[in-house]
């Protein structure tokens, strides 16, 4: 039961405490703002595992022009060049106001930002900051900044279960704590909740990244968008730990190569070969997997000793699993990473539902497109949790107390899921595989489990993989190995998934007859 109604006096609620949700806050000071997280700030967020860093055209022989010309390659004919530009654009900007924040990023020898190169770039554009701890250094500066901000009240240990909605528009948050239920009334809600990484069984994300934000969404009526497009980074530490650690793509960015068992370089003859695109990495190292063999990171000419103190972070999982990165090659395997898929919003970040946005890796903003260019995720965030803040700093904030359900679903597990969704909707996909995982996961996400919501977030990626029946970025059917004649973007609401699922339910309880 609902045990309590909290006047928060119509401030907007931000769900989700990472990068994008910070830097939202932030914007909207000194308007006051509810800011709410699972967990206690700075645990199980993705942003603070992120290693890569920040993308952005600050180097002398850099331009907004060609980052964008980079960012549409990756992108593979599905990025909104418009959305992309803008970002771009902003990003030396944003890079800018972290660094007054206090960001620490690492510089060279004469003041300057230091620039690491990554797969699929043509310059040296991504800003770092202790070497391959970006991520957790970006985060602390912005927590400190958030504590020092008195219209911002944060809300730890609240899980956000449903968003109210009555005619049309968001009037309410039903979440939960420890204690029990309670609803936050307001007409302005902004999802920053991060990823679905925790829907697989190799993931780098943390377990509980589920795609929180597309079920609160979906729930509500918002349209979705090119849900299908999964990325899969191409070296992860192959061991037992999970989330599995990282390894970062800048290592291959100072030289190291990917080599099978035998000490052989198999991507030697790909255009771009170990910075080649994200998806053809992942895809080779995939079928060299498939046959049985394992795949190694190679760093010892390139860094050798050097390793530690260029990626300590990286040093340090290496080691607690065994292993001298500085006399021996590491073991890796893809894992899932980053989903390209969200809301869809427009240039504002607002969602087809009144009174919610979204910021960060839970929209499809356009940016991305079939395949996210490296780094360019918390450099979306951060450019983007501006327009979002403005956004939403400018609609009225009136509201009223609303009539609330008398109960909210269950705190979300995805661990039950993660062996189907794992198998259907890997790096290699096909139409058998996606119709048995929607008959598998309609049942579930219409029950009264905890895996309900992420059963729903599964089931609404397996329909839209089922859907793009062409292969592109990202995105690969093996059944549909070509790509399309036109790259279309795919829309997607609840009703129209449920649908597509009961159909398919349908035509195989048919064919069984």
């Amino acid at each position: 039961m609902t045990q309590e109604m909290r006047d928060i006096g119509g401030a907007p609620v931000i769900i989700g405490a990472g990068v994008a949700g910070l830097v939202t806050a932030l914007h909207l000071a000194p308007q006051p703002v509810v800011l709410l997280s699972t967990t206690p700030l700075g645990t199980d967020a993705s942003s603070t595992l992120a290693q890569g860093g920040l993308a952005a055209s600050v180097g002398e022989d850099d331009s907004p022009e060609l980052h964008l010309t980079d960012t549409l390659a990756a992108g593979d004919g599905l990025c909104d060049e418009t959305m992309a530009r803008r970002v771009v654009e902003a990003l030396p900007n944003a890079i800018d106001h972290l660094i007054r924040l206090g960001a620490p990023f690492d510089r060279a020898l004469d003041g300057k930002l230091r620039l690491g190169l990554e797969a699929a770039h043509s310059r040296r554009r991504i800003v770092h900051a202790a070497g391959d701890a970006t991520g957790r250094e970006l985060f602390r500066t912005l927590l400190a900044a958030i504590r020092r901000t008195r219209s911002i009240t944060i809300l730890e240990g609240v899980t956000a279960l449903r968003l109210v909605v009555a005619e049309g528009g968001i009037v309410g948050v039903l979440a939960a704590r420890h204690s029990g239920t309670f609803a936050l009334p307001t007409r302005r809600v902004v999802l920053a909740t991060g990823g679905i990484g925790g829907l697989f069984n190799d993931t780098t994300n943390p377990l509980g990244s589920f795609g929180h934000g597309l079920a609160l969404a979906a729930c509500a009526g918002a349209e979705l968008a090119d849900l299908e497009f999964v990325q899969f980074h191409p070296t992860a530490l192959d061991s037992p730990r999970r989330p599995m650690p990282l390894v970062s793509e800048a290592v291959r960015g100072e030289g190291a190569v990917l080599v099978d068992e035998h000490g052989q370089r198999f991507l030697a003859n790909t255009p771009g070969a170990e910075l080649a695109s994200r998806d053809v990495v992942a895809r080779a190292i995939s079928c060299q997997l498939t046959v049985g063999r394992r795949v190694y990171l190679d760093a010892r000419q390139c860094l050798g000793q050097k390793f530690a103190r260029r990626f300590p972070a990286i040093d340090a999982a290496c080691r607690q699993a065994g292993i001298d990165p500085a006399i021996e090659p590491i073991p890796v395997r893809p894992a899932a990473h980053y989903h390209m898929g969200g809301v869809a919003v427009d240039a504002e970040g607002r969602s087809s539902v009144s009174g919610l946005w979204a910021c960060g890796e839970v929209t499809c903003t356009g940016l991305h497109g079939a395949n996210r260019l490296a780094s360019n995720s918390l450099a979306e965030a951060v450019a983007t949790a501006a327009w979002v803040a403005a956004s939403v700093g400018g609609t009225c904030a009136g509201w009223q107390w609303p009539r609330l359900p008398s109960a909210g679903p269950l705190r979300p597990d995805p661990s039950p899921l993660r062996q189907v969704v794992s198998n259907a909707l890997g790096i290699i996909r096909n139409g058998k595989g996606l119709r048995q995982a929607v008959a598998a996961l309609l049942p579930i996400a219409v029950g009264e489990t905890a895996a309900a919501d992420p059963g729903l977030v599964a089931m609404l990626i397996s329909i839209a993989a089922l859907r793009r029946e062409e292969s592109r970025g990202s995105h690969h059917r093996s059944d549909f190995p070509g790509r399309g004649a036109a790259a279309l973007p795919s829309r997607l609401t609840l009703c129209t998934a449920f649908e597509n699922a009961v159909a398919l339910s349908w035509q195989a309880s048919e064919r069984s007859c």
